[in-house]
């Protein structure tokens, strides 16, 4: 089943972006949870869910972005996109994908964007099997 989050999936995400990113520090401040509730309650920010037999197994965070030209049509820019380790390669990633893309269409995105730090070519074989080009346009990113 795929969803939107809710306040109690706080600890199934966070056991995810751990995965995601274990090198992160634990928070212990309470800084990610605010992080958290805010994204719950702000509107164009989606944190999507995948479940199996109750427990959850992926997540995609969505951000839906007005903008002002191409009609005015909002984009969306897809973030943390993780399955748990003991599900990966079983199709469970292109099913989220498929849902957030579609949560993207129906908010009346124009386009869809992601950006992967992975050099692995499978990410990047699996980006593509879910309708990603990497020809379309050029990143660049810039951190502080």
């Amino acid at each position: 089943m795929i969803r939107e989050a809710v306040a109690e999936d706080f600890q199934a995400i966070a056991r995810l972006y751990h995965q995601l990113h274990p090198a992160d520090p634990v928070l212990d401040d309470g800084s990610d949870r605010t992080a958290f509730d805010a994204i719950l309650r702000t509107p164009g920010l989606s944190l999507l869910l995948l479940e199996v037999d109750g427990a959850v197994v992926a997540t995609t965070y969505l951000n839906v972005i007005a903008n002002m030209t191409r009609g005015a049509s909002p984009y969306a820019v897809i973030e943390n996109v993780v399955v748990d380790e003991s599900h990966r390669g079983s199709g469970l990633g292109k099913q989220i994908m498929a849902a957030t893309l579609q949560a993207a269409w129906d908010a009346g995105c124009y386009k869809a964007m992601l950006l992967t730090g992975s050099k692995a070519p499978g990410t990047h074989a699996f980006y593509r099997s879910c309708g990603f080009s990497p020809d379309a346009k050029t990143a660049y990113l810039a951190v502080p």
